[in-house]
C-alpha cells in the first residue's frame, strides 16, 4: 500500500468508527442539532485529549507526525476492540510487514493439515492464505458450498465468489452477514500488509465489478477470527446452522482454517451426513 492510499484507508476508518460511537456511550450529551449519526470530530478530539485541528487532519488524511501514545487515546476514544486497534496502528504507524510479497506458486497443504481436513468429516472446513484465496477445503465444505475443484484455481478467492456465485447469495439467509464476517477478517489482513499492491487492485477491481461491495466494504468491521452462528438454506438439506470458528495456522504461509460446525441441539448434522451419502445408482439411472 503506498503512503497516499494508507492514509486514505486510515481516514475512512475513522470517519467510519466515529460514526458507530453514540454521544450517550461515552457520556456526552446526544443534543438535537446532530446531522449525522456518531460522534463529532471536536468530541472524539476532546475524548482522545489532542486539539481539534490536529484530530481534523488525521482524519482528512494529511502527513502529519503521530505517535503510539496518541493513536492509543484515539483508539480508547472510539471504543475500538482488539483487532481494530490493531488496525488502526497499522495506518498510523506505517508499520511494514515482514512478507511484503506472496509467492504467486501455488501454497501445498502441509500433510498433517490435510490430515485435520480429513478428521473433520461432518464440519465444512476451508483453508485460505492472506488473500481469502481457498487452497485447500474437505468433502464436507464441497457438499454444503460448492465443489470448489471445478473452478480454476485463480478464481478461487472466497470475497469474490461470496459476490459473484448465485450459489452463496441463495445459500446464506442473511448474505449480508455472512460476507460481513469474511470483510473482517479480509480487513484485518489489508491493514497488516500494508506493502502488498495486490489488495488496493482487488479491492478497485470489486467496486468495478459489484456495485453491493463499496457500502459493505466501507462498514466491515476488523476481526481475525470472527465467532458467529450462520443459517444457511441449502438447496437440498434445508435448514441448517453452523458456528463459524476461524483459526490461524502456525507457519509462515499465513494460512487461515475456518471451521463450520453443526450447531447443538439441531438437526444439521444429521442433514449433513446425509446430504454426503454416495448416491445409489438405479436401473433407471444406468439406462
Amino acid at each position: 500500500m503506498n503512503h497516499d492510499v494508507r492514509l486514505q484507508a486510515l481516514s475512512a476508518f475513522l470517519k467510519n468508527q466515529r460514526s458507530k460511537i453514540s454521544p450517550e456511550s461515552v457520556g456526552l450529551p446526544a443534543g438535537s442539532r446532530r446531522r449525522t449519526p456518531g460522534l463529532r470530530r471536536e468530541e472524539v478530539s476532546q475524548l482522545a485529549g489532542v486539539s481539534t485541528t490536529w484530530y481534523t487532519w488525521l482524519e482528512q488524511g494529511r502527513d502529519i507526525q503521530v505517535s503510539h501514545s496518541v493513536l492509543d487515546n484515539i483508539a480508547s476514544a472510539l471504543k475500538l476492540t482488539a483487532d481494530e486497534r490493531k488496525y488502526l496502528f497499522s495506518l498510523g504507524l506505517d508499520y511494514h510487514s515482514e512478507l511484503h510479497i506472496l509467492d504467486e506458486k501455488p501454497l501445498q497443504i502441509h500433510p498433517s493439515l490435510q490430515k485435520i481436513l480429513q478428521e473433520l468429516r461432518n464440519c465444512p472446513t476451508i483453508i485460505s492464505d492472506r488473500r481469502c484465496h481457498i487452497v485447500g477445503w474437505n468433502d464436507a465444505a464441497r457438499h454444503v458450498f460448492m465443489d470448489f475443484e471445478q473452478i480454476p484455481a485463480e478464481q478461487r478467492n472466497m470475497i469474490s465468489l461470496l459476490f459473484e456465485r448465485k450459489e452463496f447469495r441463495r445459500l446464506a439467509v442473511n448474505w449480508e452477514d455472512f460476507v460481513s464476517g469474511f470483510l473482517a477478517i479480509f480487513r484485518a489482513y489489508y491493514g497488516q500488509y500494508v506493502d502488498d499492491e495486490w489488495y488496493n487492485l482487488f479491492l478497485d477491481d470489486m467496486m468495478d465489478r459489484y456495485p453491493d461491495f463499496q457500502p459493505l466494504w466501507k462498514q466491515s468491521s476488523v476481526s481475525s477470527a470472527p465467532d458467529v452462528l450462520i443459517e444457511f438454506r441449502h438447496s437440498r438439506a434445508g435448514k441448517m446452522l453452523f458456528d463459524l470458528t476461524s483459526l490461524q495456522v502456525q507457519g509462515n504461509a499465513d494460512l487461515r482454517c475456518s471451521i463450520y460446525t453443526p450447531a447443538t441441539d439441531t438437526a444439521t448434522e444429521r442433514k449433513l451426513i446425509r446430504l454426503m451419502e454416495p448416491k445409489v445408482e438405479t436401473d433407471s439411472d444406468k439406462s
